[in-house]
């Protein structure tokens, strides 16, 4: 049974201003995000994603519609974007702590709580190195884990692993999947990939061409935990052609 959504969106849309009517990003969205939901968004560029995260994250104010909240009405948000983003002057652990500092927590609880999430995302022995020091895909570990040292509410995921080289990003899908297992944190994701959507959401939800609109709500009955062979299945197979159709 489904459990009570902690999220709804109901009919948002956006207009950006520009020299004639207004450029709508956005149209008629709606949809809702129950606890552990990892829920990716499958679109070409210019359907409105990251407009939609921004949003999310309360970056952005919708031009029409609404977006509750259920239970809080400022939830704690982590956000993971294109590109790591990190103070290259801070250590590993510093760009972690981040967060914590500005929520005012006591030094010695939150070197506990970052060495915690150095050692779930994988990063241990880099603690103190600096980010010009670490690969794209370890820069992208050290992004995450500071967007959930604070115990967020709803993670937020930018074309996360975008930038990096095609081996790197399919071994990120797999260290994603894994985090995910081990916190169970409701995440929603915008994404170009068909097949990193499938590998890491429960459901997919394809945009059209700007405006962006749900034209596909897919649920991905694959078995989790997913590893790699799992692309290889007739089931995935089936699942990607179903989205490859809808996109094109």
């Amino acid at each position: 049974m489904k459990s009570t959504p902690i999220l709804t969106v109901k009919n948002l849309s956006v207009v950006f201003p520009d020299n004639n009517s207004g450029l709508r990003a956005l149209d008629d969205i709606s949809f809702e995000v129950c606890p552990r939901d990892f829920i990716c968004f499958l679109g070409p560029s210019g359907s409105g994603k990251t407009t939609l995260l921004r949003i999310l994250a309360g970056l952005l104010k919708p031009s029409a519609g609404q977006v509750d909240f259920i239970h809080s009405q400022q939830p704690k948000i982590g956000m993971v974007f294109q590109q790591a983003s990190l103070m290259p002057w801070r250590t590993v652990m510093d760009n972690i702590k981040l967060p914590l500092e500005l929520e005012g927590m006591d030094e010695t609880a939150a070197r506990i709580k970052v060495r915690e999430m150095i050692e779930l995302v994988g990063l241990s022995g880099f603690e103190s190195s600096l980010p010009r020091e670490l690969s794209g895909g370890m820069a992208q570990r050290v992004g995450i884990a500071r967007a959930l040292v604070h115990d967020p509410d709803l993670l937020l995921l930018d074309e996360p692993f975008a930038s990096l080289d095609a081996m790197t990003r399919e071994r990120m899908w797999v260290e994603l999947s894994r985090i995910w297992q081990a916190k169970q944190k409701t995440v929603i994701m915008v994404t170009h990939s068909i097949n990193e959507s499938l590998f890491l959401a429960d459901d997919v939800l394809v945009l059209t061409q700007r405006p962006g609109r749900i034209k596909l709500e897919m649920k991905v009955d694959l078995p989790r935990p997913r590893n790699d062979d799992i692309r290889y299945t007739p089931r995935f197979g089936k699942l990607a052609h179903k989205l490859r159709e809808t996109i094109e």
